[in-house]
């Protein structure tokens, strides 16, 4: 397969040859005999979502595992990491390699769980952290994602344990006692809406201590979905100080603000939740120098009926695979505050080394696998919620219009998405 006249990473035009999977030839553009005329399109490596929910085992009215790689290899993804919060829960040996093999059967996306941090997200005990890191799986990432670790001392032990095989904590940084029956964040406007503020503390805090524990055992911490100025800070002192600490934020949280909660609409019920316009500016700053390391999805799907309901009875979460390049690509390169190559980095490059993925987020030279997602930039699109590969439709861009398009993605020289209007 050649790829004639593709911009790879923003930077040159060129031509790409594929065999068996991976790049043999890197060519002037036009020197190659014409397969697939890439003109004007932006040619990354595949994308990598170290925060997937994909539901199964347990939830497959709202996603399986199946239905989630095809949206992931839609939204330009190669690699995604499902969340441990199915039923039963991806505590075990069993239930991550179950996991792993749906990925492998699906065929689109490399699947790779991740292990919950305690039995049962009860955050009384530990799980099987040794038997998930020597499985099939070959887990090395572990979070209780939806609830947080807040035994300071369990996760002292958790941080301490996963050094033996350098795995990472993920953590859910929600102070629960501080945030029981919260519904928005904490402002002027959850007063006026009469609904529970979710105070920034509630995370900050979390994390401050997180941060000093992973100091004291010198374990490796993962902050996930930061959604705070306040988070920003302390995860840059943090870095300043030599802790091995790093963070995630999601599309929604760079893009999306409180304000949209006036109307009530559940579509934008999320945690944590939608932050004000400061926050979000100190979000986009801190991905853009680098103290936020990466943007992950936190892909929730819910069935309608967990959605269309009344505000303080709905579900937390939105759906984040399909959408996320395009919302990345709005929020922080269509102003011209970050580059597309830059932008590849924190979507694929730093989340595969978090993760431990050494197939994904590789650069772009002869010998690498051939792992691709190709980007038009020129083009918009209005989002349409039942225009979707997943089986739920908690879109919250739902009408709105997103710059730049998927229109191609590739697992080791196999097409796994292909926009048709494209006309590749």
């Amino acid at each position: 397969m050649i790829l004639n006249n593709v911009n790879i990473l923003g930077e040159h035009n060129a031509d790409i040859e594929i065999d068996e999977g991976v790049i043999v030839n890197i060519a002037a553009a036009g020197s190659l005999q014409s397969e697939i005329d890439c003109q004007g399109l932006t040619l990354l490596p595949g994308l990598v979502d170290l925060h997937t929910h994909m539901r199964e085992p347990g939830f497959e009215e709202s996603e399986t595992v199946a239905s989630a790689s095809r949206a992931g290899a839609r939204g330009g993804f190669t690699a995604l990491h499902a969340m441990p919060n199915t039923s039963p829960v991806g505590d075990t040996a069993g239930v991550v390699e179950q996991v792993f093999h749906l990925g492998q059967a699906a065929g689109l996306c490399d699947v790779f769980p991740i292990g919950a941090v305690t039995k049962n997200l009860e955050g009384k005990q530990l799980a099987e952290l040794g038997a998930m890191a020597e499985s099939e799986a070959r887990v090395r990432i572990f979070s209780d994602d939806g609830k947080c670790v807040s035994d300071p001392l369990l996760m002292r032990r958790a941080l301490e344990y996963v050094k033996a095989f350098g795995g990472v904590i993920a953590q859910h940084a929600q102070d629960p006692l501080l945030t029981v029956g919260s519904q928005m964040n904490e402002s002027e406007l959850s007063s006026r809406l009469g609904l529970k503020g979710w105070p920034a503390v509630a995370e900050e805090a979390i994390i401050a201590r997180d941060v000093l524990l992973a100091q004291h055992v010198k374990g490796k911490l993962h902050i996930c979905h930061v959604s705070t100025r306040g988070s920003v800070e302390i995860i840059q002192r943090a870095k300043e100080n030599g802790i091995n600490v790093t963070a995630e934020v999601t599309p929604h949280h760079l893009l999306l603000t409180e304000d949209l909660v006036e109307n009530y609409d559940p579509i934008f019920k999320v945690n944590p939740p939608l932050r004000s316009r400061d926050d979000v500016l100190a979000l986009r700053e801190g991905v853009q120098n680098g103290v936020i390391d990466i943007i992950a999805t936190d892909h929730a799907p819910h069935p309608l009926e967990s959605k269309d309901c009344e505000w303080e009875v709905a579900a937390f979460g939105m759906l984040g695979l399909e959408t996320a390049l395009s919302v990345a690509y709005t929020a922080l390169v269509k102003d011209g505050s970050m580059s597309i190559g830059q932008l590849a980095d924190v979507l694929s490059t730093r989340p595969a080394a978090i993760g431990q993925i050494a197939q994904h987020g590789r650069p772009i030279t002869v010998g690498e696998p051939a792992n691709f997602v190709l980007f038009d930039t020129s083009r918009s699109y209005r989002v349409d919620k039942y225009d979707s590969f997943s089986k739920s439709t908690n879109n919250p861009y739902d009408t709105m219009t997103l710059h730049g398009k998927v229109v191609m993605t590739m697992l080791r020289g196999n097409i796994t998405y292909r926009d048709v209007e494209a006309k590749l």
